[in-house]
């Protein structure tokens, strides 16, 4: 355990300073809805939901299908879990025979053209998000913008990281607000260094149906007819076959400082990519693509990891953390588990936040580009190949087996787990670091070895799988249906919604191309790009 991580352990540990430990906690579930045969559905968002564009907590993702769920951020991960079971209540009572899918990666597909791109209305605000998910079906294909995932939002409480601030003073002055941007940065920078163990611990997607691919090049082995895996994978939506695509790879905007990220960010929403320039913003006077840029929106940068700030209406994410700090920081690289109906477990969530608080407590130095390429190959490896026996991952000083290493930083999570314990009166978080070493000592006990038994069990068909599950999942929500009060808010969020939305559509408003400009043109942040 370094100095550092003692120091501000033995700080924490203050029965003053308990309080602290605290912050919030927000999941965003994404989930496909499909028929009661597993393929994909062809309706349109079920308007009883209320609207994808407005509604708070109901929305969708990239393609029409592909439903997101927003908790409201929570102090403790038990409440965020029975928010989002809330809403997947609310929601099968509104579904009729569909179901929500139980896998990361998506059930069958239809063909390319008949997977419709998600639709906000025809609000500026509205086409602007349908146009930016046009441009991501010609960047990536439609296929891309059915893969779901948990997205883990986490923040500290504010006086946390005034009370480090003042117990460490720095090399030099910092504002509140840079001290804190500062250290989330340094948490992303850990969360780099070590979040292979998460692929491990909780990659869920060691296997994906055959026509997923739709004839792309790969390296995976046979299963079965319909269905493609490697023996050793933890999550190969997290792989290359996910979410990336050429214009990304030279991307890598480093996280020692605010002002480097934000500047890379900058550039990549305002520089040309070639081969986007040559498919133009337009084809027969129909938008296609916000931009020809290597990014559209900053958000386009497919990263595991990323620092936040909730945005005011018409501002963009990079002004946001350019006025005015992080915030949060969410993390995307969790997959969905295909064993729990809302797709992840509370003992995740304790670990999560065991793991992030570590990250955020021990020393974090800055990240030379060399390293990074070896945190990225870590990462890589274990997505892969994390169960293979005696797997290897590069530490810097050595190498080590990933058992090894896992089992060293459990080591150290251990004092943290005990310290947001000791807060809550219970072993909760102790108890959750315990199961996850079970996971390091056994690898049959990860949740990608358990998919692969599920597998052998259905058939060694995905799809067979995917749909069990996925049933399994809707006999629980619909045998708990939402009660009167529930039933009575969320109508009124959806109702809410809707109407906000109509009044969008209705009022006056620019030309749509306008409004893309203006918005395009509203990304300048002024930054130095530089680190001390």
């Amino acid at each position: 355990m370094s100095p550092t991580l003692t120091r501000r352990l033995a700080l924490l540990a203050q029965p003053e300073h308990h309080a602290l430990l605290g912050g919030l906690r927000g999941i965003e579930r994404e989930t496909l809805r499909v028929d009661d045969h597993g393929h994909l559905a062809s309706t349109p968002h079920p308007l009883a939901l209320g609207s994808a564009l407005t509604h708070p907590q109901i929305t969708t993702d990239y393609a029409e299908t592909l439903l997101e769920f927003i908790t409201p951020a929570e102090a403790d991960i038990a409440s965020t879990l029975a928010k989002l079971d809330g809403i997947h209540r609310y929601a099968y009572s509104k579904l009729g025979q569909e179901l929500l899918w139980s896998q990361s990666m998506p059930a069958t597909l239809p063909a390319e053209q008949d997977i419709a791109i998600a639709w906000y209305g025809t609000s500026n605000m509205g086409m602007l998000k349908h146009v930016y998910r046009r441009g991501l079906a010609l960047r990536y294909g439609k296929a891309m913008q059915c893969i779901a995932g948990i997205h883990y939002n986490y923040s500290l409480d504010e006086g946390l990281w005034r009370l480090l601030a003042a117990s460490e003073p720095a090399a030099r002055p910092l504002t509140t607000k840079a001290y804190q941007s500062d250290a989330y940065l340094a948490t992303i920078r850990n969360f780099r260094r070590y979040s292979w163990l998460l692929m491990y611990l909780f990659g869920a997607s060691p296997a994906l149906q055959t026509g997923f691919l739709r004839g792309r090049p790969h390296q995976l082995e046979t299963l079965s007819d319909d269905t493609l895996y490697l023996p050793y994978a933890t999550s190969l939506r997290m792989s290359d076959l996910g979410y990336q695509n050429d214009a990304q790879s030279g991307l890598s905007p480093h996280e020692n400082c605010l002002d480097s990220y934000v500047a890379a960010l900058t550039k990549a929403v305002n520089q040309p990519y070639a081969p986007y320039a040559a498919l133009g913003t337009k084809r027969d006077g129909e938008w296609i693509q916000l931009s020809t840029n290597v990014l559209q929106i900053e958000n386009e940068y497919y990263a595991t990891i990323r620092p936040k700030r909730v945005i005011q209406t018409g501002e963009r994410p990079i002004q946001a953390l350019c006025s005015r700090g992080v915030q949060y920081i969410e993390v995307r690289c969790m997959d969905v588990d295909p064993f729990e109906p809302i797709g992840i477990s509370l003992t995740a969530g304790r670990f999560l936040d065991t793991f992030l608080l570590f990250c955020a407590l021990e020393h974090s130095a800055a990240i030379t580009p060399e390293e990074g390429l070896r945190h990225t190959a870590n990462f890589a490896r274990t997505v892969k190949e994390g169960r293979r026996p005696g797997l290897l991952l590069d530490r810097g000083d050595a190498e080590v087996t990933l058992q090894e290493w896992g089992q060293q930083l459990l080591a150290q999570m251990a004092p943290v787990a005990a310290l947001l314990d000791a807060r809550h009166g219970d072993s909760v978080h102790s108890a959750a670091l315990a199961e996850q070493a079970a996971k390091l000592a056994d690898p049959a006990l990860t949740p990608s070895a358990k998919v692969l038994a599920a597998l052998r069990e259905h058939g060694n068909s995905f799809a067979a799988f995917g749909l069990a599950q996925s049933q399994r999942h809707a006999e629980y929500f619909r045998s708990h249906a939402p009660n009167a009060d529930e039933y009575a808010y969320f109508d009124q969020l959806a109702t809410a919604s809707l109407d906000e939305q109509a009044a969008m559509e209705a009022a006056p408003r620019i030309a749509f191309d306008d409004y893309v400009a203006a918005y395009r043109a509203s990304n300048l942040c002024h930054s130095s790009g530089e680190c001390d």
